[in-house]
């Protein structure tokens, strides 16, 4: 497991997560919270190359505002 950042904010439906270093997921890595639990899947990366932005297409059953300050790993 990898983790994947702090998510910033959500901009049309997609979970804007500030990676913590260099190092990112590639896009259909899975986003899940600290219980493990699914929350989406990585389908952008973009922003500077020393510390990117990873766009994050919610599940189903995840609310994306609910998210926001909220730490996610990768899998």
């Amino acid at each position: 497991m990898q983790r994947l950042g702090t998510v910033s904010r959500t901009a049309q439906n997609l979970l804007i997560v500030r990676c913590d270093g260099e190092e990112h997921p590639g896009i259909g890595a899975r986003a899940v919270d600290e219980s493990l639990s699914s929350v989406g899947r990585v389908v952008d990366v973009f922003g500077p190359v020393s510390r990117p932005y990873v766009a994050v297409t919610p599940a189903d059953d995840v609310r994306p505002a609910s998210l926001v300050g909220k730490r996610l790993y990768a899998r």
